[in-house]
C-alpha cells in the first residue's frame, strides 16, 4: 500500500491524498482547489498530479474549495467512481461548486475580453457549471459513525471533525495480505469551543494519521468574545467614522458565525442600528442548507433555538442577490457593513467592495479567518500601502484589521486534544499536510515530544510506502 500527496503538502491549500492498495485499486482522500497562491495557482490546478480515470473511488472530507473544488475536473478528466460524503456536505457541495465553476466562467470571458484585444488566443476554465453539475452526480451520503464498504477490503467511517457543517474526519480500514490497518485523514480540525458547532469526535486507534496543522504554532485569541470584537469595529467604523465595514467571510462556517454573533448583540440590544447586507447569493444559499441540519449544532445553540428559531437572523440584515443590487451598495453613503465572500478576498462580489472603498479612511476591511501569503486579504494585513485590484493600482487608506478568534480550524492545542485518544506508541506514522512549512516543522517538534516517534512533512506529490 502507498500513499502521495498532490496537494496541501507544505501549503495550506489543494488538498489531495491518493492511496494505491497493493491490488492497484486507488482511494483518493479530497480532490481539493489550490487559492491565494499567486501566478503559480492556475499552474498548480491544471495537473491533477495523477491520472483521474486510474482513481477507483473517492472520499471527501468536506465542502470547502480547497477540498472538494477540482471535483469537477477530476470526473472531467476520465473518474468514474463513487464519492462518499456526509449528507450535509453533499448538500453544500453541491452549491459550492456549481459557484466555483461560475466564478471561473466570468473570469475567463473577462480574461478573453483583454486576449483579443491583444490577439492573444483564448483560454478556457479549468470546468463549467455543466461539469460542476455532472460531478455531483457520483456523491454518495453516509452518515456519521457507520461504517460503510466502499472496495473490496476497505471499508469507510465518518466522525465529526467539528470545522463546518458536515464535516468529517475520515477512517479507512484496509484489509489486504492478512492484516487489517487504519488510516486517519483528519480532514481540517475544528475547535472544541466553538460557538456553534459540536466538538471533535474521538475516534479509534489509527495505524497511520494524515493530519492538518493550519495553526500548529498558534493559540487562538480568547480574550475578547466575538460578538465584543465585532462590536467594537462597528461602533468605531459605522458610528463614529460613518464609515463602512467590509467584512470578507467564507461562505460556509465564517458567514454563519459572524450572523450569529450579530444576532446575539441584536437579542442584548447592543447592535448598532444601521444597515447590515450579506452580500453573497451562495452564502444566502449555504445558510439556508446549514438551517436544515440543527442536529449537527452544539448544546447551546439548541438551547438558543428554543427562543430564536432563527439564530443567523436579526432585524436590519438585508439580502443582496442580484449584482445591481450588489453594484448599489457603491452608491450607499450610510454606514453600513457589508459581509461578502470571498475569505481571502481574492473572488466574488467582497473583492469588488474592497476596490471600491479600500482608499476612503473611514471605512475599513476586517478580516476573519486564515489567508495565502500571497491573496489579496494577506497583502491587506500585512499593511501594504497599495494594492492591485483587477489590474487597477488602490492605495490602502482604510483600516485593515482582524478577529483570529474565529477561525473555524483548531489551534495547536485544539489539534492536540484531537490526537489525545491515540497511543503514540501504536501510529507507525504520522504525516502532516494542510499548513505551511514553517508551522508545521514547529507542530512536528510538539507531537514528537508527545511521544509520537515518526512525524513526516511530505513535499508535493512524495510518495511512500505504508506497509
Amino acid at each position: 500500500m502507498k500513499i502521495a500527496f498532490h496537494g496541501a503538502a507544505r501549503t495550506v491549500t489543494g488538498s489531495k491524498h491518493l492511496i494505491t492498495l497493493s491490488s492497484g485499486k486507488k482511494i483518493l482522500l479530497d480532490c481539493g482547489m489550490f487559492q491565494g497562491m499567486g501566478k503559480e495557482t492556475l499552474v498548480l490546478n491544471n495537473d491533477l498530479g495523477f491520472d483521474a480515470a486510474s482513481v477507483d473511488v473517492m472520499v471527501l472530507s468536506h465542502a470547502h474549495i480547497d477540498h472538494s473544488g477540482l471535483i469537477p475536473k477530476l470526473v472531467k478528466e476520465g473518474f468514474r467512481g463513487k464519492i462518499f460524503c456526509t449528507p450535509a456536505t453533499e448538500d453544500l457541495a453541491n452549491v459550492l461548486l456549481e459557484d466555483s465553476a461560475h466564478i471561473q466562467e466570468s473570469d475567463v470571458r473577462y480574461i478573453n475580453k483583454k486576449r483579443a484585444v491583444e490577439g492573444q488566443p483564448y483560454v478556457q476554465p479549468l470546468y463549467t457549471s455543466d461539469d460542476a453539475r455532472k460531478a455531483t452526480e457520483h456523491f454518495v451520503a453516509v452518515q456519521y459513525n457507520e461504517w460503510r464498504t466502499i472496495l473490496e477490503g476497505v471499508q469507510v467511517l465518518f466522525t465529526d471533525a467539528g470545522h463546518i457543517i458536515g464535516s468529517a474526519c475520515v477512517h479507512l480500514k484496509v484489509s489486504e495480505n492478512g492484516k487489517t490497518e487504519q488510516i486517519t485523514f483528519s480532514g481540517d480540525i475544528g475547535r472544541y469551543r466553538d460557538i456553534i458547532l459540536k466538538s471533535p469526535q474521538e475516534f479509534g486507534q489509527a495505524d497511520y494519521i494524515i493530519m492538518e496543522s493550519t495553526y500548529g504554532n498558534s493559540l487562538h485569541e480568547m480574550q475578547y468574545t466575538t460578538p465584543n470584537h465585532l462590536l467594537e469595529w462597528i461602533e468605531k467604523v459605522c458610528v463614529h467614522r460613518k464609515g463602512k465595514l467590509i467584512i470578507p467571510a467564507f461562505s460556509v462556517g465564517r458567514t454563519q458565525e459572524i450572523l450569529y454573533a450579530l444576532n446575539q448583540l441584536e437579542l442584548e440590544r447592543r447592535l448598532p442600528q444601521i444597515d447590515y447586507y450579506l452580500d453573497s447569493p451562495l452564502s444566502i444559499k449555504a445558510t439556508d442548507i446549514i438551517k436544515r441540519y440543527p442536529d449537527y449544532f452544539n448544546r447551546k445553540i439548541q438551547k438558543v433555538l428554543e427562543v430564536d428559531n432563527d439564530p443567523f437572523s436579526f432585524p436590519g440584515l438585508k439580502y443582496i442577490q442580484s449584482v445591481d443590487q450588489s453594484k448599489m451598495l457603491n452608491f450607499q453613503n450610510d454606514p453600513c457593513v457589508i459581509i461578502s465572500a470571498s475569505g481571502m478576498a481574492e473572488a466574488g462580489r467582497v473583492k469588488h467592495h474592497i476596490s471600491n472603498n479600500v482608499e476612503n479612511s473611514r471605512n475599513a476591511v476586517l478580516m476573519t479567518g486564515y489567508c495565502e501569503p500571497n491573496s489579496l486579504g494577506a497583502r491587506l494585513q500585512s499593511g501594504a500601502k497599495e494594492v492591485g485590484i483587477f489590474g487597477v493600482s488602490h492605495e490602502v487608506n482604510a483600516e485593515v484589521g482582524s478577529i483570529r478568534s474565529m477561525s473555524a480550524h483548531g489551534d495547536y492545542e485544539d489539534m492536540s486534544q484531537w490526537l489525545a485518544c491515540q497511543n503514540p506508541r501504536s501510529v507507525k506514522r504520522l504525516f502532516l499536510v494542510h499548513g505551511e512549512f514553517d508551522v508545521q516543522q514547529d507542530f512536528k517538534s510538539r507531537l514528537i515530544k508527545k511521544g509520537f516517534v515518526d512525524v513526516e512533512i511530505p513535499e508535493l506529490h512524495y510518495e511512500t510506502g505504508l506497509s
